[in-house]
């Protein structure tokens, strides 16, 4: 018994030092983020200062709105309020640069053909449907909509939708919009579908943020994701049983894919589960794909659902 826990001891030890080595190697991976600060110098600018902002920065400035709409902004009370609370948040880029510099080197790490883009940040009227939008060389991240959870300025905005809004998502967010670019999108537009796409989005999310809880991954509450965790037999069971797997019903996303204050399964538990129900499953049979074959991470991203469905061995939790 002695020699076999000895074994184990050992094997656990060279997994750990063998995970520790890859961080370790993902972590000497020279990665240079230039933060330009767009907020802080529109927050900063007079009237007089537009056409020097337009010249410099003409993708914040779109030829249709006449420049009554800058001096107005400028001038508005509330953008100046807005414009000093997300001083007080985000005084330098050390908050930014400490989400994004981390996940940039492991996304380079696994897609050695990506380059950091530069990163602007800007204030949106909180927009929080477009918190993050990114081109080829460009991320443009509103920082006015992390601010925290419980910020005065979000009152009024649904709790499903204010519980994301705070600067520990930063880095899930702009995850999320480079790995959409890295799926291929899929032919069908049945349920299931629908959840194996988003289950390797955060799937992708296991490995660009492996210090992240699995809440934050997928803009859950702990209470949240514990009730997904304890009930996933239960809603894998309704799933099959509805039949809803293969179904093109219109209506799933919005029941069970979209953020939404409760998945409708209308049923009694309606208003005690969580929103997204169909991306956290599609993320549990991702891993078990994942876990249960060999295949290389690019291909997975590329393969059909069924495929990774029928090949998972997917199994709910008790």
């Amino acid at each position: 018994m002695k020699f076999y826990a000895l074994l184990l001891g050992i094997a656990l030890f060279t997994a750990c030092d063998s995970k520790s080595k890859k961080e370790k190697e993902i972590e000497a991976i020279p990665m240079d983020v230039q933060v330009v600060r767009f907020d802080k110098e529109f927050a900063a600018a007079s009237v007089q200062d537009i056409p020097k902002l337009k010249k410099e920065y003409p993708q914040f400035f779109p030829k249709q709105f006449a420049d009554s709409v800058w001096v107005s902004r400028i001038q508005d009370t509330l953008q100046q309020q807005l414009d000093k609370e997300v001083a007080k948040q985000f005084p330098d880029n050390t908050k930014i640069e400490d989400q994004l510099i981390p996940l940039f080197q492991h996304i380079q790490y696994y897609f050695p053909e990506f380059t950091a883009p530069t990163v602007f940040t800007v204030t949106s009227d909180v927009d929080y449907s477009n918190k993050v939008i990114t081109t080829d060389t460009m991320l443009v991240v509103a920082l006015d909509t992390y601010l925290g959870s419980d910020h005065h300025f979000y009152e009024g905005i649904q709790q499903y939708i204010s519980k994301d809004l705070n600067p520990a998502q930063l880095a899930p967010d702009v995850a999320s919009v480079y790995a959409r670019q890295l799926i291929s999108k899929p032919q069908k537009r049945d349920f299931l579908a629908q959840m194996i796409f988003f289950g390797k989005e955060l799937y992708l999310k296991d490995l660009w943020l492996p210090n992240t809880h699995d809440a934050e991954k997928i803009g859950y509450t702990e209470p949240e994701l514990q009730w997904a965790q304890e009930n996933e037999e239960y809603m894998w069971r309704y799933f099959v049983e509805k039949e809803l797997l293969y179904s093109t019903n219109p209506k799933l996303p919005a029941r069970f894919i979209n953020k939404a204050p409760f998945s409708k399964f209308y049923l009694e538990i309606d208003n005690e589960s969580p929103g997204m129900i169909g991306c956290y499953l599609g993320w549990q049979i991702v891993r078990a794909y994942m876990k249960n074959n060999s295949v290389d991470l690019k291909k997975m991203l590329q393969e059909q659902p069924e495929t990774i469905f029928n090949n998972s061995k997917y199994k709910p939790k008790k």
